[in-house]
C-alpha cells in the first residue's frame, strides 16, 4: 500500500467532515484527553467520511477503539507503546505506525515491522510541548538510510514551503497539522498543499 504524500493530522472529526472532501487520502484523527465513548463516536465520523472519499483513516493511539470500529490504521507513539496490545493491533490486520525521535527508538520501532516510521519535529513545533528539540532535514537523510523500504514521514513544524526539503532528504510523506487548522483558510491551505504534494 503507497501512503499519500501529504498526511494532514486532526483532533477531530469535523476537521474531516470539512476538509477530507477537498481531495485528501491520508489523514491521522489525533484526540487526545476525552472520554473512550467520545473517542469512539469521533472515529466512527472520521469512518464514514473517509469511506465516501477513498482516504485513508489512521487513528491515533486509540487502538482498541480502532479495533472494535473496524479501523485499518493505527498510529502509536514512543509512549502508547508502552501501553499497547502490538499482537491483538496485529491478529485485527491493522497497520502502524510509530513516532521516533532518536536511534533507540527507532531501534525499538523497527523491531515491530511498522508500515511507516515517523520523524520529529523536523522544525520547531508549537503544537505540544516536547523534549525533543527540531531534528533538521538532515536527520530526515539518516533515518531514509536505516529503515530501507519503509514510509518516513516527515512532522513538526511542516508548511507547504518546506515540504520540498523534506522530500528531498528522502520523506515519502509529510505530516503537517497547525500549518492547516492555524491558518486563515484551511481549505486554501489544503488546496496548497494537495498542489505541492501531487
Amino acid at each position: 500500500m503507497t501512503l499519500d504524500r501529504f498526511y494532514p493530522i486532526f483532533d477531530s472529526a469535523d476537521w474531516l467532515d470539512r476538509l477530507v472532501p477537498l481531495g485528501i487520502k491520508l489523514v491521522q484523527l489525533r484526540i487526545k484527553d476525552v472520554t473512550v465513548d467520545v473517542a469512539r463516536a469521533h472515529i466512527r465520523r472520521a469512518k464514514e467520511t473517509c469511506a465516501v472519499h477513498g482516504c485513508t483513516l489512521v487513528i491515533n493511539d486509540h487502538w482498541q477503539a480502532a479495533i472494535d470500529e473496524g479501523c485499518d490504521y493505527i498510529h502509536l507513539g514512543q509512549e502508547d507503546l508502552d501501553d499497547a496490545d502490538i499482537s491483538a493491533i496485529r491478529m485485527a490486520g491493522l497497520r502502524l505506525g510509530v513516532s521516533t525521535h532518536d536511534k533507540t527508538e527507532l531501534a525499538r520501532a523497527m523491531d515491530l515491522s511498522p508500515d511507516y516510521i515517523a520523524l520529529g519535529p523536523v522544525y520547531p513545533t508549537i503544537l505540544k510541548k516536547m523534549k525533543w528539540h527540531e531534528q533538521g532535514v538532515a536527520r530526515l537523510t539518516t533515518w531514509r538510510d536505516l529503515i530501507g523500504d519503509t514510509p518516513l514521514v516527515a512532522i513538526g513544524g511542516m508548511s507547504v514551503a518546506r515540504a520540498e526539503g523534506a522530500f528531498d532528504a528522502g520523506a515519502d510523506v509529510v505530516a503537517a497539522v497547525t500549518d492547516i487548522t492555524l491558518h486563515a483558510s484551511p481549505e486554501e491551505r489544503v488546496r496548497a498543499w494537495l498542489a505541492a504534494t501531487r
